[in-house]
C-alpha cells in the first residue's frame, strides 16, 4: 500500500511539475483591420490580459481577454464609441477566447466570445518557444454577422463597415 501511495505521489508530482504557467506580457499586440464603403481602417487593443499554461512544447490552456473599451482607432472617439456599440460593450465589456485543444501544434481550437455571442473556432498560429517565453502569432478572419453585430455606418448611412474584419495579433507569454 506504501508503496502506491508513493507512486502516486511521484506521478503527481511530474504531471504538476511538466506543466508550466506564463502571463501575457506588455508588448503584445493585437489588431483589428477592417474596410469600409471609404476606405480601409486599423484600430489596436490596448488591454490584453492572458495567462497560457503549456506542456513542453505544446499550450494546454488559454485564457485570453480583450477590453473592448480599449479598442482605439486613429479617427477618434465617434468611431470608437460606434464600434463599442456594436461590440455591446456595456452588456460585454470584454472579448474572450478560451482554448479547447490544439490541433497539429499550429492550430488552436477554442470557444470566441464577442458581443455575448460564442463560437468555436479553429485559430492557425506561429507557435515559438523559446526557453520561458512563448510567442503566438497569427491573423484570424471573422465575419461580424456570425457573432450577431451589425456592422457601424456613419454619416446617415453613407459610410459603412465591411462584413468582415482580420485580427492580427503577436502575443508573447513568459514565465
Amino acid at each position: 500500500m506504501k508503496f502506491l501511495m508513493t507512486l502516486v505521489l511521484v506521478v503527481s508530482s511530474f504531471c504538476l511539475q511538466a506543466q508550466e504557467t506564463y502571463s501575457l506580457q506588455d508588448d503584445s499586440t493585437l489588431k483589428i483591420n477592417g474596410t469600409s464603403t471609404i476606405h480601409d481602417w486599423t484600430v489596436a487593443a490596448e488591454q490584453l490580459n492572458g495567462k497560457l499554461t503549456a506542456d513542453s512544447n505544446a499550450p494546454k490552456s488559454i485564457d485570453f481577454d480583450v477590453v473592448v473599451e480599449g479598442i482605439k482607432s486613429e479617427r477618434g472617439p465617434t468611431m470608437d464609441n460606434k464600434m463599442y456599440d456594436a461590440l455591446k460593450k456595456d452588456e460585454h465589456p470584454k472579448i474572450n477566447f478560451t482554448l479547447k485543444e490544439v490541433k497539429k501544434s499550429s492550430v488552436l481550437v477554442g470557444a470566441l466570445s464577442i458581443a455575448g455571442q460564442s463560437k468555436n473556432v479553429e485559430i492557425p498560429v506561429t507557435l515559438d518557444h523559446k526557453g520561458d517565453n512563448i510567442k503566438l502569432a497569427g491573423k484570424y478572419g471573422i465575419a461580424l454577422a456570425d457573432f450577431g453585430i451589425e456592422p457601424p455606418t456613419a454619416m446617415f448611412g453613407q459610410i459603412v463597415v465591411g462584413e468582415k474584419v482580420e485580427v492580427e495579433f503577436d502575443l508573447y507569454f513568459s514565465k
